[in-house]
């Protein structure tokens, strides 16, 4: 695609999707909760502000009061939140490898890759600005289902899960000019209060087994299964 043939905003904005699918990367590569937290702000942030320059490209004032709810509950309010139970759950200096992490890498690569193949048709039909849009979403979204497959730390996976929301959230805002404003509305209620019962949850399994290893919650699955 020729970005010279592109507006000014439109351009800003495509970079600043790519900015956001760099950011899943460093979401999924990170070791420590805390800084998987920080990548997600970054994201959420990131996701903000292309909203608003899809508003300001487009010109659907709605946007804007979008921009500013997913600036807020994004970037602000749901990276506080998990700030806050990481702190209560004693897991700010928790760390967690990942087993391959140079094989992990490059099947988020290959998911890139994938994305962009997929949408190919949308060249055909000369649709190359929504093509990387959508490309990038797509991609944001697979990566963030990478990172529920490869992390078994529960908060960690309840990250990669928002990430996949945020690629969704993108894909609808830049490729459609946004959802109408009482859908988006009720999608940033029902993730507020996916957020509190994710909490809810974390701290009963945290009382249960005192751990939120997922491959512990496995082998203790196997284990009562096996039980006569």
């Amino acid at each position: 695609m020729n970005m010279a043939l592109l507006s000014l905003l439109q351009q800003l904005i495509i970079v600043l999707a790519a900015a956001v699918m760099f950011s899943s990367f460093v979401l999924l590569g990170q070791v420590r909760l805390v800084a998987a937290i920080h990548a997600f702000a970054w994201q959420g942030f990131l996701v903000a502000m292309v909203t608003a320059l899809v508003a300001a490209s487009d010109g659907h004032g709605h946007l804007y009061f979008s921009a500013i709810l997913t600036l807020g509950l994004k970037a602000l309010l749901i990276p506080w939140m998990l700030h806050r139970q990481v702190r209560r759950l004693e897991l700010d200096r928790h760390r967690e490898s990942l087993s391959h992490p140079a094989l992990v890498i490059m099947a988020a690569l290959g998911l890139v890759i994938f994305s962009y193949w997929l949408v190919l048709p949308l060249v055909q039909a000369e649709m190359q600005f929504t093509r990387n849009i959508v490309a990038v979403s797509l991609a944001v979204v697979l990566i963030g289902l990478l990172m529920m497959v490869v992390r078994t730390q529960a908060v960690a996976q309840v990250l990669g899960f928002m990430s996949m929301e945020n690629g969704l959230f993108l894909a609808a805002v830049s490729a459609t000019a946004g959802m109408p404003l009482v859908v988006e509305l009720g999608v940033a209620f029902d993730v507020l209060v996916a957020m509190v019962l994710f909490g809810v949850f974390f701290f009963q399994i945290r009382e249960s087994i005192d751990s939120l290893d997922v491959d512990r919650m496995n082998r203790l699955t196997e284990r009562t299964g096996d039980e006569p």
